[in-house]
């Protein structure tokens, strides 16, 4: 059975979604974008949408009783790829080693990133 996941403290839905769902040890995180939950501004710099984005998706893990660290699987959304050799150094602020597996695609959205995840949680 699945349980939908409520994460107070990060930005609202923007559509008929969950933050995230539980199902067994696995929570899927729906994609967080870099939206500050108290303003809903989107801060300038690149790395600081990055990082406010992971702050975002680090909340939904913590409301799902768990954190980035249970990440087993990461996918990325960037507006373009030329923001790539940007990404990593705030990333790995997120994510040690073993690192997820993760992809990153070129999307056509109005956002310049968005990021989900999937969790494993222990039994």
């Amino acid at each position: 059975m699945s349980e939908a996941i409520h994460a107070d403290g990060a930005p609202p839905q923007a559509g008929p979604y969950s933050h995230a769902v539980r199902t067994g040890n696995l929570v899927f995180l729906a994609g967080q974008g870099p939206f500050d939950p108290a303003t809903g501004v989107i801060p300038e710099a690149f790395e600081d949408q990055v990082r406010q984005t992971l702050e975002n998706l680090a909340t939904v893990a913590a409301a799902a009783g768990g954190s980035l660290q249970d990440a087993v699987r990461v996918g990325v959304y960037l507006r373009t790829m030329d923001d790539f050799p940007a990404l990593n150094p705030v990333y790995t602020e997120f994510f040690a080693e073993p690192y997820p597996a993760r992809t990153t695609i070129q999307s056509n959205m109005k956002i310049p990133v968005e990021i989900d995840a999937v969790l494993e949680l222990p039994s």
